[in-house]
């Protein structure tokens, strides 16, 4: 059994590639053994029951005492106690016995080998393997994820080691140095599992060298894809946990957002590769086909506003990511109510279910096109000129009313409170009669705005504007405000959209028929943060455009050195009085949400910009300055991304710290003029022992602590 005092698996910070240890032998010298086997992929990666190693006992011994076995391994969620991952058996057709298997609560078992020792299982030997010698991990394996595995193997001592570390150490009896002992030992073969456990090998190293499973461990780690869920968007979770998404017809299906991770083990990010999308059926995988009577694939991406079919417009993979904006024109209604999933997989590469990534269960829904007329309706929160210039500069984002169901008032004491990012959706269409603009006063349109607004050449009557309906670039006094059809489209559309929408018309537009705007939004969206965004629009532009032509100097692109001096300085201005600026850390992620190099482009800078002002804004509020600021016990950690922030509350790369350890950040998914843009998300460590993703609030005000609260 395992020896007592031994150092216990993740005791190195997770997530950290280590560094290889030195050696003392050649790396150089090979083993007197056989290769690993070819039948894998030549990517490195192989199913278990390819697996097949061969070893001569006698030769071994002579050539140093003993070997080792390093590998990747990745079992599927369907591994349970008593399955043995690697077999070994002698050549001539003797049984299998274990050589590495699973025990009780998933805990690896290294047995001691054939033809080296005393105390090695016989075929009388079964689960769970109590009445012979073996080495136990203490953790529980993880499934559906990648870890190493390194097995040293001498004539009196058996190591284990998980990523790394050394888990379990035992001694064993030498059969050389039994009385009866000859020396004609026959070769041994160490085979995969054929028992029907779903398992994967990556980078097996067979080696004669002892003492170099951490340079083993430190190279070429596998890769994974999954879907990180924290930045989706469009998408609406009904209480089954089932999506309902708006497709169909072109005049009726809705954008939405997911986005995929392919990172290796130790969390660094993909090159050179490419994802691909479908669509399929969420009960047996298979693709979903285009029906005879419909012209149009069932999963279309868009790609700089031009939609194609999926399958054929593979993302590349930035920076370990890649981001897809995709439409389902295929109703479940039309497939015997059938649910959908979206597939993703690594484009070039052999079908391996951790380079595959499916979404969650999808019911690709109509919208109710009943037509209802508009009530009267309460409004709640109007902005005013002093909403602006109170947002603009760094007051906070207090107005009075209700929102999310707490009462605000414009008392200047504020605190960070959760809220659930809820968003009510309008469900039905909302068709305008010629009597509701019966008397509008007509009004001249911006060409840029109205470019965005009818960009849908088959858009039905709800998603386009009145022939006279548009903004005044004049007189606000004899101006109506926004129709209706173009603020339920700004509350239905995406924020692609929106941003598109805003960029046209918010520079010409003046401040009064923005907060217009702001209002109706807000009111009809029955989200408050909506407010917020098309308030800070204008500035944001124009500050943006401000320091894109000095970091440009009216060319296409410029040196991203030179964009640094000018972000931070402009940060640093916004977020006064604080003096802490961005790091070099901070400046790595930038350029990550930018997708930009050693150079950068307008569209890269704006892409950049449209996610850092919110976030400068937020934290030029008094309260959240103050954490900011605070860098003797760092509150927020500055600008950090999701994997980072998961890592940074793993003691190890399977064990959490403790629960209520948490990290502040921002969520570098949400750029204006997302609802949720500059707001902080709090990571933490919950009671269940798993990651937590919780958004705070930043403009909810209250009158009082509770009692409970105050200090």
């Amino acid at each position: 059994m395992a020896s007592s005092g031994l150092r216990r698996r993740g005791e190195r910070e997770s997530g950290t590639k280590p560094s290889p240890p030195p050696t003392s032998r050649s790396a150089a010298a090979r083993p007197p053994m056989a290769a690993p086997p070819g039948r894998g992929g030549a990517d490195g990666y192989c199913d278990l029951p390819d697996v097949r190693l061969e070893l001569d006992p006698g030769k071994v011994r002579g050539g140093g005492g003993g070997f080792t076995v390093c590998f990747w391994l990745y079992l599927s969620s369907s591994a349970r106690p008593s399955s043995v991952i690697l077999h070994q058996v002698a050549e001539g057709g003797g049984d299998k016995v274990p050589f590495l298997a699973l025990g009780e609560g998933n805990k690896l078992i290294l047995f001691p080998f054939l033809g080296f020792h005393r105390e090695a299982p016989t075929p009388d030997s079964s689960y769970p393997w109590t009445d012979i010698t073996n080495l136990t991990e203490v953790n529980e394996c993880p499934l559906d994820n990648w870890f190493h595995v390194g097995c040293e193997v001498t004539e009196n001592i058996m190591r284990l080691h998980i990523d790394g570390d050394l888990v379990a150490e035992t001694h064993l009896h030498s059969l050389y140095n039994e009385p009866d002992y000859q020396d004609d030992a026959n070769q041994i073969n160490l085979l995969g599992s054929e028992d029907k456990l779903e398992g994967y090998v990556y980078n097996m190293e067979l080696s004669c060298m002892l003492g170099n499973i951490q340079q083993q461990f430190a190279k070429n780690p596998p890769f994974k894809l999954s879907i990180d869920y924290s930045c989706s968007d469009g998408i609406e979770e009904g209480d089954d946990g089932i999506w309902n998404i708006v497709g169909g017809k072109a005049s009726c299906r809705r954008n939405f957002i997911l986005e995929v991770i392919l990172v290796d083990a130790f969390g660094e990010a993909a090159k050179d590769r490419e994802i691909v999308a479908s669509l399929v059926y969420a009960d047996n995988g298979a693709l979903v086909e285009k029906s005879r009577d419909d012209s149009e694939p069932p999963l279309l991406i868009s790609c700089d506003g031009i939609e194609y079919p999926a399958v054929s417009r593979p993302l590349p993979i930035i920076r370990g990511r890649a981001l897809f904006k995709l439409k389902i024109s295929q109703l479940s209604s039309k497939c015997d109510n059938k649910l959908f999933r979206i597939f993703f997989s690594t484009l070039g590469m052999k079908r391996y279910p951790f380079l595959e990534a499916y979404s969650k269960p999808i019911r690709c829904i109509s919208r109710n096109r009943t037509s209802r007329p508009l009530g009267s309706a309460k409004r709640i929160g109007s902005a005013s000129m002093d909403d602006i210039k109170s947002i603009n500069n760094c007051e906070g984002f207090g107005h009075s009313g209700k929102a999310n169901g707490r009462l605000q008032t414009h008392d200047p004491s504020s605190v960070v409170c959760f809220h659930p990012s809820k968003f009510s959706k309008i469900e039905d269409d909302v068709q305008k009669t010629s009597s509701q603009n019966k008397h509008a006063k007509k009004m001249v349109l911006d060409k840029g705005a109205q470019d965005v607004m009818v960009s849908d050449s088959t858009a039905s009557d709800y998603d386009s504007m009145d022939a006279g309906s548009s903004w005044s670039l004049s007189d606000g006094d004899d101006v109506e405000s926004f129709s209706d059809a173009e603020i339920f489209r700004y509350c239905l559309d995406g924020t692609h959209e929106r941003s598109k929408f805003l960029r046209a018309a918010a520079p010409s537009v003046n401040e009064d028929d923005l907060i217009k705007l702001a209002n109706q939004v807000s009111l009809y969206s029955g989200c408050t943060h909506h407010r917020n965004q098309i308030l800070i629009s204008k500035q944001l532009l124009q500050e943006g455009a401000d320091i894109w032509s000095i970091i440009s100097k009216n060319n296409e692109r410029a040196l991203w050195s030179s964009a640094v001096p000018e972000m931070k300085a402009k940060f640093l201005e916004i977020v006064h009085p604080s003096n802490r600026g961005l790091s070099e850390q901070d400046f790595e992620v930038l350029r990550g949400i930018a997708g930009c190099g050693d150079d950068i482009g307008r569209d890269e800078f704006d892409k950049l910009w449209s996610w850092l002002y919110p976030v400068a804004i937020a934290l030029s509020k008094d309260k959240i300055n103050r954490l900011w600021d605070f860098t003797a016990h760092r509150w927020i950690e500055g600008l950090i991304t999701l994997q980072e922030t998961e890592n940074a509350l793993r003691s190890s790369r399977d064990r959490l710290m403790k629960p209520g350890t948490f990290v502040l950040r921002f969520p570098t998914t949400r750029s204006w003029p997302h609802p949720d843009a500059g707001s902080l998300v709090v990571t933490y460590v919950g009671s269940d022992n798993s990651i937590h993703h919780r958004l705070l609030s930043l403009d909810v005000r209250v009158d009082r602590l509770p009692s409970s609260m105050q200090s």
